[in-house]
């Protein structure tokens, strides 16, 4: 029964990709939304079907791929991924009727959108390495024509030079992994894969995770290979943009552990040391970088690359417990992992959706040029900072949840005694530490900045609510926020079997079952719903004394015949926007303290009167921060490749004579060298 809702749902996905195609512009992104957003919950439920029932939905087909057919097993590690893509597209394509309705309404944005949606449910759900890569493919394909649909700046088309260089790198080397395992297991089926993998030397299995490492990594974003994200997601529409962030990169993650810990069955320590060792140092890059950008979704690009690698920290740690023989603590650490990456995905993608309807609204995502928003836009505002107290782990939101789980898997970790593991399972501790605090001041300046104050541009006092759609779309992620931060053991059994079925049966004692978060012991207890009521109450409570207050000394004053009036100003103007901070000066003083990191630029430049050079007509200050790894180390590399270009360029000049003498050339060298 799982299996027809999930080949119904991607069927649905399909239709809605002829309908965002062939029907009239008035009805078809509506239509295109309807299906997709219907596909997505058939998806749901067959994922929910297999987390519960642990059977999985299998189907095989030989008339769609040619020579190797399609083969389909959605087991309980992939509905995770199925469940929580689904619930982000229902939201991206709720969102989309209302975004497309009303701007971009080319036929291959409503076409391409549930096509990306399609690929983001069908890539955990394949079992062969011909299904596998037809799927990533599609999903990278649809979702880089997706960044360059109604955009001709020259940002976007950079953006998407840069991802698809990167997308394409990383699949070349997933490919390759996949290659070698089947070569060697004689099937490119996963089942004939794990079947023989532990017969497969050491070497082998190693080059092969390596290969699948880096070319996950990229699409999880993880640094080295962030790079792409920055530039992609501020580029993307709004919907892309929170599928990306809440969905795809999910499937580095998926991809990760699918093939070290499915396919391989765990492999050797350093594997997951240096899984954990990237996780740590993207978390703080990424945190770093997000408390230090006043463009709002490059500030949310990443903000992904820091909780990305805090998943990347726990399924690390994951990884190296189970190779050490704690199979407990290596569920407990991986669960925390699921949680986070859900946690994530609800979040983020309303954090995007909210972003998208600013700049919408405002015209910009530059935080220096908003302000006041939190009366214009009262719903984006409200579902904006639901999902920024759940990224800042504030009780009762999923963030608190999910990072206390996290920090209870690494804590306890350290009961497996080795060296190594500690030493990545203390700089985890001190990562996920570190980046709460930034994450903080990052969204504490784009809530407060964004929305609180006063306008700053005449845009931005003109701004107005999106329509109900994209309101809708918005809120339905604001949702889970709330939900998994309260009642976390809505989802925790579930995720703690989906952990089990890809490390292997992991004895009783990881988690405890009940509506809060119970790790192995009855001290290691939280329960989010009653924190939430006790928050609640307590707000009531200062909120009724407050204004028990204020009435009686309203009448205290009446009876004494007193009237209020405004203070005195001394004779200042009344406050203006030029007044408050700005995103830039508000994280100024973070910049200044990880100045060595950032390598931020600043440009002075003073005009003068001109009566006189000694009087300042204007001063105007620019300050840029920009990737480090990309200026230091990816832009030497495009540079040099592009002067071999240059020169590889005079070497082909039309002549007829000049080719045969290359031909000639080439055929003494190789007689040369067989003689």
């Amino acid at each position: 029964m799982s299996v027809v809702l999930f080949l119904v749902g991607l069927g649905l996905g399909a239709a809605g990709a002829v309908a965002g195609l062939v029907l009239p512009g008035q009805v078809r992104a509506l239509a295109a939304a309807v299906l997709t957003s219907s596909g997505c919950g058939l998806a749901f439920a067959a994922a929910a079907k297999v987390l519960i029932s642990g059977i999985p939905a299998t189907a095989r087909s030989a008339a769609i791929l040619p020579l190797t057919g399609v083969v389909i097993s959605l087991d309980r590690f992939g509905a995770v991924f199925v469940a929580t893509a689904a619930v982000v597209g229902v939201a991206a394509s709720c969102y989309s009727a209302g975004y497309l309705a009303r701007g971009h309404r080319s036929r291959a944005t409503s076409a391409l959108l549930p096509l990306f949606v399609t690929s983001l449910l069908l890539v955990p759900a394949a079992a062969g390495v011909a299904t596998f890569m037809a799927a990533w493919e599609l999903m990278a394909l649809s979702s880089l024509l997706l960044l360059l649909t109604g955009h001709r700046r020259a940002e976007a088309r950079a953006a998407a030079q840069w991802y698809a260089a990167m997308t394409h790198a990383g699949a070349a080397a997933i490919l390759l992994a996949l290659v070698i395992l089947s070569a060697h297991a004689g099937g490119q089926s996963f089942a004939a894969i794990r079947a023989h993998a532990g017969a497969l030397p050491l070497a082998v299995r190693s080059v092969a995770f390596v290969l699948a490492l880096a070319g996950f990594a990229s699409k999880a974003g993880a640094v080295p290979l962030h790079v792409w994200l920055p530039r992609a997601h501020p580029e993307a529409p709004g919907p892309v943009s929170a599928l990306m962030s809440g969905a795809m990169v999910n499937l580095g993650i998926y991809g990760i552990v699918r093939v070290g810990a499915g396919l391989l069955g765990g492999g050797v320590l350093w594997w997951w040391l240096t899984v954990a060792g990237l996780g740590v140092i993207s978390a703080l890059f990424g945190g770093i970088h997000a408390a230090a950008s006043s463009d709002l979704k490059r500030l949310l690009a990443y903000s992904t690359v820091d909780n990305m690698g805090l998943v990347l920290t726990g399924v690390g740690a994951s990884g190296a417990l189970k190779v050490s023989g704690h199979i407990t603590l290596a569920a407990l650490a991986m669960t925390a992992a699921l949680f986070q990456l859900v946690s994530h995905a609800a979040f983020k993608g309303c954090l995007f959706l909210g972003a998208a309807s600013v700049q919408r609204a405002a015209g910009t995502r530059d935080l220096d040029c908003l302000g006041g928003l939190v009366r214009r836009l009262p719903a984006t505002a409200a579902a904006f900072g639901v999902s920024a107290a759940a990224i800042c782990a504030l009780p009762p939101f999923s963030g608190f949840a999910s990072e206390w789980l996290l920090l209870q898997g690494l804590l306890r970790g350290f009961a497996a005694h080795g060296a190594a593991i500690e030493a990545v399972l203390l700089a985890g501790v001190a990562a996920l530490a570190m980046t709460g605090g930034l994450t903080a001041a990052a969204f504490v300046k784009a809530a407060g900045i964004g929305f609180l104050g006063q306008p700053r541009t005449p845009d931005a006092a003109a701004a107005a609510e999106v329509g109900p759609a994209m309101v809708a779309g918005t809120a339905l992620l604001a949702v889970p926020c709330v939900v998994l931060g309260a009642a976390p053991g809505v989802v925790l059994p579930a995720l703690g079997k989906a952990a089990a079925g890809v490390l292997g049966p992991a004895p009783a004692g990881a988690l405890r079952a009940g509506i809060g978060a119970e790790a192995a012991s009855a001290t290691d207890v939280i329960q989010p719903a009653l924190l939430a009521a006790l928050l609640l109450a307590l707000l009531i409570g200062i909120w009724a004394a407050l204004r028990v207050w204020a009435r009686a000394r309203g009448r205290a004053q009446a009876g004494a015949g007193r009237r209020l009036a405004e203070a005195w100003g001394c004779g200042g103007e009344p406050q203006t926007s030029r007044m408050e901070y700005t995103a830039t000066s508000f994280a100024e003083p973070l910049q200044r303290v990880f100045d060595d990191v950032l390598r931020p630029s600043h440009d002075l430049e003073v005009s003068h009167l001109a009566e006189s050079r000694y009087f300042e007509d204007a001063i105007t200050y620019h300050s840029r921060v920009d990737d480090a790894i990309e200026r230091g180390g990816y832009r030497p590399v495009i540079g040099l490749v592009s002067r071999w270009g240059q020169v590889a360029r005079h070497a082909q000049n039309g002549s007829l004579h000049r080719y045969l003498g290359y031909g000639l050339a080439a055929l003494v060298v190789v007689l040369v060298v067989l003689a």
